[in-house]
């Protein structure tokens, strides 16, 4: 019995042996780079957030 290692490796070289395979590849990449710069835009925008909001708060409790 093959190991689920074994079985992905297959799997994985029978993707990159397709042309099609180049395209999953290459939309997988571009699908990665948008989340990451997602996430990027989205803890920059709360840390701003969190400290405009903090710093409201402080000053209106003194």
């Amino acid at each position: 019995m093959r190991s689920l290692a074994q079985a992905c490796h297959g799997r994985l070289v029978a993707i990159a042996a397709r042309r099609d395979g180049a395209s999953a590849i290459e939309y997988a990449l571009l699908a990665s780079l948008i989340a990451v710069v997602i996430v990027g835009a989205v803890t920059a925008v709360g840390v701003n957030l969190g400290t405009n909001f903090y710093n409201r708060i402080a000053s209106a409790l003194t």
